[in-house]
C-alpha cells in the first residue's frame, strides 16, 4: 500500500510554490488601476507602438543595439573576477586580460564601424 504521509511535504511544497506565484498576480489584477492613457500605450523600449498587428514589421536595429549591449556586458562582467584578484595574480594572467580587453576594444569598434550602433 502506498504511505501518503511520505510526499504531503511535496504536495504542500507544491501548493506553497502555486500560491506565491498566482496569489500576488491575481492581486495585482484585481486590485491594481485600470486606467490606460496616452502616455500608457506610448512605446517605451520596444521601439513600436503597443497593441498593434503583431505581423507588422518593425525595425531591427533595436534588437541588435540590445543583443550587442548583452554580449558587451558579458564580456566585461568577465573582468569582475580578475580585477578581484589582480593583486594575487601573475604577469601571464595580466597579458591575458589586456589580450582580452584588446579583442573587446577591436570588436567594439568593428561594430561602430559598420554602423551597428546608429540610430538613425
Amino acid at each position: 500500500m502506498l504511505n501518503l504521509d511520505n510526499y504531503l511535504p511535496v504536495f504542500l511544497f507544491i501548493l506553497v510554490g502555486a500560491g506565491v506565484g498566482v496569489i500576488p498576480m491575481a492581486l495585482g489584477a484585481i486590485l491594481g488601476p485600470h486606467k490606460p492613457d496616452a502616455a500608457k500605450l506610448s512605446p517605451y523600449e520596444c521601439g513600436f507602438e503597443a497593441f498593434e498587428d503583431a505581423r507588422m514589421q518593425f525595425d531591427v536595429r533595436y534588437y541588435l543595439v540590445a543583443i550587442l549591449f548583452i554580449l558587451f556586458d558579458l564580456e566585461t562582467a568577465l573582468l569582475v573576477p580578475w580585477a578581484v584578484t589582480a593583486t594575487h595574480s601573475s604577469w601571464p594572467v595580466f597579458v591575458a586580460v589586456m589580450i582580452f580587453l584588446a579583442e573587446l576594444l577591436v570588436g567594439f569598434f568593428y561594430l561602430w564601424k559598420k554602423g551597428a550602433l546608429d540610430w538613425d
